[in-house]
């Protein structure tokens, strides 16, 4: 999907936290959350964001107005944010001296210039082949056993260098939660993401 406008972007929420998740859980960041995603996962917590056209397209410029100085490292995220062209976006957070993170599922082409990417691949539409290198953090979603299984098939395609998560789905987190600490046991390489800014009360 491409936009008239590639310096407008759909903004569902822009705010400031501490990363809860994956490699840099702790980090505190900047989030911009853009609207649209057709990937339909069922257990989604953030369904609003999937229809692009209930949030207003935002220019970049106004985007960027929202960061201070003390906003070092910034994260995009959705919905899914590649189905629209992030390379205006990345490089003007680049010029303005940012770190720029993405959380996607891989299912659209790479744009964009990124200093981290975190590839959360789902059942419903498969990762684009190019997402495998790019990935710094494979983080996988585990709602059943079979997650585990699909989250060894997802990391055997990515880099040698690639940090590997599992992250209990929250709805499902009680019966999961054993279910991955069984795996990590059994496999070193990976281990455990928990969405620590809900149990803190943050965004």
């Amino acid at each position: 999907m491409a936009e008239a406008n590639p310096r407008m972007l759909p903004l569902m929420e822009a705010f400031r936290t501490v990363q809860g998740e994956g490699a840099h859980t702790g980090r505190p960041s900047y989030f911009f959350r853009i609207g649209g995603c057709d990937v339909g996962c069922h257990w989604c917590d953030v369904k609003e964001s999937w229809d692009a056209g209930m949030h207003p397209l935002t220019p970049i410029e106004s985007m960027l107005e929202q960061l201070s100085a003390t906003d070092q490292t910034v994260v995009i995220t959705g919905g899914e944010p590649l189905m629209w062209d992030m390379k205006p976006l990345t490089s003007a957070l680049k010029d303005a001296g940012k770190r720029v993170h993405l959380e996607t599922s891989g299912a659209y082409p790479l744009t964009g210039t990124w200093d981290w990417v975190c590839l959360s691949p789902k059942k419903t539409k498969a990762p684009r082949p190019e997402w495998y290198a790019a990935a710094h953090e494979l983080k996988v979603i585990v709602y059943n056993s079979d997650d585990l299984r699909w989250a060894k098939e997802h990391a055997s395609q990515c880099g040698p260098d690639c940090q590997l998560f599992l992250q209990p789905e929250w709805s499902k987190r009680d019966k999961t939660l054993p279910l991955i600490v069984d795996f990590l046991e059994q496999h070193p390489e990976w281990r455990l993401s928990l969405q620590t800014h809900k149990y803190i009360g943050m965004p």
